[in-house]
Order: C-alpha cells, then structure tokens, then sequence
C-alpha cells in the first residue's frame, strides 16, 4: 500500500469522525443516532471499510459493537471515544499492513517474475510487481484497451453533498441510465463506461429520426468506439517511452470488443527498468516448464511465475458451480438446462423449486456493473420469500407456462453490440469459436437494463408476482 492510498483511507476515516461528531451536541435517542448516522457509515459501510485494512477481527466489531446499545447523549459521548480508539488502531493497522506489504514485495527484489495476462487481474498487479522485481515479463496474447482511471482522493466537501439517504442506489440507476440506457440528465459516476456511452448516444442523435435504422445506430457506435480507442491508443504513445514496447500495447479492436479496463499506472510500469513485454502476437504462451515459459520461440527462465489468466464466462453453469443441482424428481439442472438456459427473470426456474439464481443473464444482463444485478436479484428474492412467510407457504416456483413466456420474449432481443464474431477472441465471444445453439438464451430483457429494473421494480411492488405460484 503506497503513502497515497494510506493519506486516502485517513482522510476517510477523519472524515467520518468529524461527521459523527457534529451530530454529537444536538442527538438524544437511539432513532435519532440511526436517521444520522444511516446515510453516513452504516454498520456494513464501516465494516466494509475497515475490513481490508485491519489486522485484528474485534477492529471490525468494534462499530457495531458501539452503536449498538447507544440511546443516549452520554452514549453519543461514548460512540465518539470508540471512534477515536478505533481511528488510532486503524492507524497503526493501517502502517503495519504497510510494512508486511513492503516486507512481502521486497522478497521479489531478487527475482525473475512472469505473469501470464493482461487483462484486468494482470492491469492491477503489474504495477506493483514493476516496482517489486529485478525483471518482470509480462506474457501478452492479446493487448487491453487501457484508459485512464482517474483513481484520485474525493473531495469531502463536495460527497457530502452527494451522501443522502439512498445515494448508493440513486448512483447505481443513474450508471445505468447513462451507460445501457440512455435519457440520463447528469452523469454522476463519469468514469470510462459511461464516457463511452455518452459517445455513443450522441452520435446516434444527430441521425434523424427516420434514419435511426439498427444498421446506421450500429454505424454511428463503431465511429464513436474508434474516436474513443484512438484517444486510448494515443495514451500508449504519449506515456510508453519505448517505441515497440508502445505499439504492442495498443488495443486495435473495438472496445467492447473485450472487457474495458482503466487504470492509472499500468502502462506507466513498462518504463521500469526490468519491465519487459512478451507479445506473443495472439497465440499466447507456448508451454511451461520446470524452469520458466516458452513464449513466441523463445525460453524465460523464472523463479516466480503468476497466472492473471481470468476465470470462467460462459460455460455450463455446472462447471462454474461445481456441483449439479437436483429438482423435482429427481432431474438434474444440467439435463434441463442442456439446450440453453430456461428461467424467469434469470432467478427462477420450474421444476426447481426454492432454488434461486443471482446472476446477470436473462434478467438486466448488465455485463459493465454487474453487482447491481446481483442486489436487485437479492431484492427480489427477499419479498417472495417474506410473502411466502407470511402465507405459511413452504416452496415458491415459477410455472411452466410462466417461464415459456419469458424465455420467448428474451428471444425477441436484436442481441448486444459487445463482442461479435469479428472481435480478437475473448470471453465476449466465447474465443471467436461458434458458441452453439444454447448461447441464444444467454441474453438480457430486450429493451435493455434501465428497462427491466424499471420492469421488476413494478412486479415486485404489484405484490402479484406474476408467474410464481406459493405453495
């Protein structure tokens, strides 16, 4: 952890002591401390916060355990004690886990180090291993579009003013308005993706009406996307001091081609003396072994070797999970699901009962922010399970006719401009390979994700549940 990120998690922890405090002279009840502090440093956002930094596990109770008895302003006396406490161990944790960073990277200082990748694992670890290792090689198959981060400290003035009640969840609908949707009068998150889209979007409106046909929008994304990866490419020359080097970083394909990454420093760490680039000019390492990799014919003895090779996108759901889930009698989730996924929603599945799916595809299919996916699943999940509480209900299915329905109408989908057969291979396209007849249902609601939040925000609330049957 660098002295940056250290000045940045102080000055959010002084930052939250100061805003408790203020609250101090005026606050009298338990109520009155929650409607304060709600919007500021729940219990999970503290825990959140102090989770990766601290070393001792009482360091993350010690909040909860704080606010929880508070009623009075004695109290409120006592919340602000803690906070100092916790603010001096945090401190100390904070420049232990410092040190045992600084101690573990030193081992390195000797060594010959590869990794394989680099994609957005690889983008994260490079910089620190840069400055870590005698020689870092970089093993590339295919180059990332790398943009600016723009990863600096908030100014607390201003996110005070941001940090109201439900802010969290007014950011996350307003990325996806600006980045899948569209019709969003501020951007509030402004980072890569949602650059991006304003692009897009802008090209496609000077289109007139009648000519925002799918072949001239898919036209006007392709002028806006090579806008954008010129400025991207021009970031390896104007940073890259090695002119080869700076060529073979630079993504030549679309962006959405394959994942977008951002990042301040990475392609800064091939400046470092010991830093060397492997391009392999797509076909990846030859083999490994005892020694070191074999890449683009030749061999790279190494004491260290570091696999950023990603995970699995895509394959059968049985493979990822690790385990084939049984349904009523007796039929495996990988025998129902051997043409393509079927479901409701992407959570629900017939024949399955009590069993829920949290994941993106045929629901928002929000592949650029994929937690909200995750939330508004769990949203859902918890009022059918609530309901089904309150009726005394034992199971909650979707029907057969239910899931049909949905299935047909995520057939309607024109599909998603992210990848494409003649992307570089990727998870985007499934390598460049065919993906068969299953990958059909691995799509989203048709008129895109600001549509179905909107659309299962109103099925939860209608209390219906359209489709579910409570038994």
């Amino acid at each position: 952890m660098d002295d940056t990120m250290i000045a940045r998690h102080l000055e959010n922890l002084d930052l939250r002591l100061a805003r408790v405090e203020q609250f101090l002279p005026t606050l009298a009840t338990k109520e009155e401390l929650q409607t304060a502090i709600a919007p500021l440093a729940t219990k999970e956002e503290l825990q959140a916060a102090i989770a990766p930094l601290a070393t001792k596990a009482e360091l993350r109770l010690a909040i909860a355990e704080a606010i929880a008895p508070l009623a009075t302003k004695d109290d409120l006396g006592e919340l602000r004690r803690h906070m100092e406490i916790l603010h001096e161990h945090q401190r100390g944790d904070i420049q232990l886990l410092a040190e045992h960073l600084s101690v573990a990277m030193s081992k390195l200082a000797d060594k010959r180090v590869g990794i394989i990748g680099t994609g957005a694992t690889s983008v994260q670890c490079v910089p620190h291993l840069a400055r870590a290792c005698r020689e870092l090689y970089v093993f590339q198959r295919t180059p990332s579009s790398v943009d600016a981060r723009g990863n600096g400290p908030l100014d607390p003035q201003w996110f005070s003013t941001v940090a109201t009640p439900g802010w969290q969840q007014r950011w996350l609908e307003n990325f996806t308005a600006n980045q899948a949707g569209g019709g969003a009068d501020v951007d509030l998150v402004q980072d890569g993706w949602t650059d991006l889209a304003r692009r897009i979007r802008e090209k496609i409106q000077t289109l007139p009406k009648e000519a925002r046909t799918l072949e001239n929008m898919r036209a006007a994304f392709e002028a806006a996307d090579f806008e954008k990866m010129d400025e991207i490419r021009g970031r390896a020359d104007a940073i890259v001091d090695d002119y080869q080097t700076a060529q073979k970083l630079k993504a030549w394909y679309r962006q959405l081609c394959k994942r977008p990454c951002f990042h301040d420093t990475y392609l800064q760490s091939f400046n470092t003396p010991g830093t060397v680039l492997v391009d392999t000019d797509g076909q990846g390492v030859e083999r490994i072994t005892a020694s070191g990799v074999v890449a683009a014919g030749k061999t790279y003895d190494l004491d260290c070797l570091i696999f950023a090779s990603g995970f699995e996108v895509g394959t059968a759901y049985v493979s990822r999970a690790g385990f084939d889930l049984i349904g009523r009698d007796g039929r495996k989730l990988s025998d129902y699901w051997a043409q393509g996924m079927r479901s409701k929603h992407g959570i629900h599945v017939h024949g399955f009962p009590n069993a829920f799916f949290v994941q993106p595809t045929q629901g928002a299919n929000l592949i650029s922010n994929v937690p909200h996916n995750l939330t508004d699943s769990g949203k859902t999940i918890a009022v059918l399970v609530k309901h089904a509480l309150a009726k005394g209900c034992a199971e909650i299915e979707v029907t057969s006719d239910a899931e049909d329905a949905w299935v047909a109408l995520l057939l309607t989908s024109v599909g998603r401009m992210a990848g494409g057969p003649d992307c570089t291979p990727g998870y985007y396209n499934n390598e460049g390979r065919e993906p068969g007849p299953a990958a059909k249902l691995n799509v989203g609601y048709p008129d895109g994700a600001k549509a179905y939040f909107k659309y299962i925000d109103d099925w939860r609330a209608s209390g219906d549940y359209a489709g579910v049957e409570f038994r």
